[in-house]
């Protein structure tokens, strides 16, 4: 597939009602109080999952600022390439103080329930400010 430098209102919604599946879905199956290592791993891989939704996204209309497009992009590289350890990208100018998480390079990543809800918001949100042409 060629790179993308858009996508359609409806594959975005698409894309984020079944992220929210799998969230309800943990939630009725766990509850709120899950097994912490259970969770992470749960989270961890729907990060990757969200990701492969738009993985043929364009850097160029991404942009390389640090933004939370960047920071999932960094982020699952590092669960997939670095044993779940925090790396960087040097294109990318991703600082813990600016990102969503907070996370610095050589941090462990876990991410629980809320993280994840936070990260994959910022993430729609941008997605549809850089990719979603306005009608």
């Amino acid at each position: 597939m060629l790179g993308m430098k858009n996508y359609t209102q409806e594959y975005v919604d698409a894309s984020r009602a079944r992220i929210a599946r799998q969230i309800a879905m943990f939630v009725s199956g766990v509850g709120l109080e899950a097994n912490p290592e259970f969770e992470a791993a749960y989270f961890n891989n729907l990060l990757v999952v969200l990701d492969a939704h738009f993985v043929h996204r364009l850097r160029g209309v991404e942009k390389k600022d640090g933004n939370p497009l960047n920071e999932v992009r960094v982020i699952c590289a590092s669960l997939l390439e670095n044993d779940e350890l925090m790396g960087s990208d040097p294109a990318i100018q991703l600082t813990p103080e600016k990102s969503v998480l907070g996370l610095a390079e050589g941090d462990s990543i876990r991410l629980n329930r809320e993280d994840f809800i936070r990260l994959a918001s910022a993430f729609f949100e941008e997605l549809e400010d850089k990719f979603v042409a306005s009608e």
